[in-house]
């Protein structure tokens, strides 16, 4: 599989591959962004407008919010669908 899970290939693997390039969960953030990105992996159902507010407030615009948001809960879920594939090996 494209996403470092050794050994099994599904049937996903062309639109994971698609997923992946267009979200670009490895896309760097800024710095200022750390802790609502660490919200939006770990914990997403805890994001609020006003989290998103802050950010604006900060300077960035809703598309760099919105682009970065998608990356990171791209990242959590291929993460966490690597850690399912694993437990089948």
């Amino acid at each position: 599989m494209g996403d470092g899970t050794k050994g099994i290939v599904t049937r996903y693997d062309d639109l994971i591959a698609r997923l992946r390039a267009a979200a670009q969960p490895e896309r760097p953030a800024p710095p200022a962004m750390a802790r609502y990105l660490e919200k939006v992996r770990l914990h997403a159902y805890k994001v609020t407008n006003g989290d998103v507010e802050e950010l604006k407030a900060a300077g960035f615009t809703e598309d760099e919010i919105f682009e970065h948001t998608v990356s990171a809960a791209t990242a959590a879920g291929l993460e966490r669908l690597r850690a399912g594939l694993a437990t089948l090996q």
